[in-house]
């Protein structure tokens, strides 16, 4: 018997074994993940499973959120399900079908779209989630494997080689326990590139602060001279692999430093004497599209996935709205 399931009727003993069980477990889809969320202000968590016979099959695990006030906040809601659906490996097609129905009819009314960033193959799923209403959208990654330091080393680009080594012989450092002020210092940063270069939202300096009090948060700050000058901001699945979440630095204002090479290093190096299979550099933008963070990323000895992105227009007029409604605020700088 097929039974879906929330929060408060998901055995946490079933949803931890199913993590530590499933070849498709990110961190993003673990009970630490979502209490961490709900710690959030500016985020709403939610979670749904489905059981089969009384055992926990499938869960899907994510959050609702949006931008500014008023009409921005209204058109910007989105459901984003990072990792892709959590899933065991004898799930049935009935089963999934009916996680994804559910998930659908949940979140239908509180946000425009939703959307799963997978970061695992779910193409022998594709055909289960297309039959739903999702949609497949190409999207590239680059994971890079950590059997050890010295493999890894080698394995990053020959400048990247040359400016790790050179990073840290002019003076620069590692942070992993920072402050509250040199995560502001930080934040500062991020935002600011955000804001002026990537153009799109960032999340508030809030997720910052409470990420360095979880287990799940690993920061990897670049000080020089007292300075932060960048850093690697990841998320750990336990004993399994690392992502990165944000990277950033100033290399054009320390071109000696190479402060955001030296944060990704950093993060991979970590990795390897952990004994974690890869590091998860999560995303690389669209094929066929010009990325220069893809640029930055391909040289750190990864390899190119394409796990793609599933995604459901809950409400087609609001999204379209939507669209040309927040470009027209980002031009306008509202």
């Amino acid at each position: 018997m097929i039974t879906i399931l929330n929060y408060d009727n998901i055995n946490k003993e079933e949803w931890v074994a199913l993590t530590k069980q499933s070849s498709t477990a990110s961190p993003f889809q673990t009970p630490d993940y979502y209490d961490f969320c709900q710690k959030l202000s500016f985020l709403t968590p939610f979670v749904f499973g489905v059981s089969v016979d009384n055992q926990l099959k499938g869960l899907i695990s994510g959050y609702i959120v949006a931008e500014g006030k008023g009409a921005k906040y209204w058109l910007s809601r989105r459901a984003i399900i990072h990792g892709g659906v959590l899933l065991s490996a004898d799930i049935q097609t009935s089963a999934l079908e009916s996680l994804l129905k559910h998930t659908v009819k949940s979140l239908s009314y509180r946000a425009i779209y939703i959307e799963t960033r997978n970061y695992f193959d779910y193409s022998k799923y594709r055909e289960i989630f297309e039959q739903v209403g999702f949609k497949y959208e190409q999207h590239l990654n680059f994971r890079v494997n950590t059997p050890d330091t010295d493999t890894a080393f080698a394995n990053l680009n020959t400048t990247k080689r040359r400016d790790v080594r050179a990073g840290f012989k002019n003076g620069a450092e590692v942070v992993i326990n920072p402050t509250q002020a040199e995560i502001s210092e930080y934040y500062s940063m991020l935002s600011d590139i955000y804001r002026k270069k990537i153009k799109l939202p960032v999340f508030p300096k809030e997720f910052f602060e409470k990420l360095i009090d979880s287990p799940l948060g690993k920061f990897f700050l670049i000080r020089f001279n007292g300075k932060i000058l960048g850093g690697s901001i990841c998320i750990e699945l336990k004993d399994k692999n690392l992502y990165e979440l944000f990277v950033c630095g100033a290399d054009r204002e320390f071109k000696n430093i190479f402060p955001s090479t030296l944060a990704t290093w950093a993060a991979i190096e970590y990795a390897a004497k952990k004994g974690l299979s890869y590091f998860d550099m999560m995303g690389a933008g669209r094929p066929k599209e010009e990325y220069g963070v893809r640029t930055f990323k391909e040289k750190f000895g990864g390899e190119l996935v394409d796990y793609g992105r599933f995604s459901y227009i809950c409400n087609p007029v609001l999204f379209q709205i939507g669209k040309i409604g927040l470009s027209l605020m980002q031009k306008l700088k509202l």
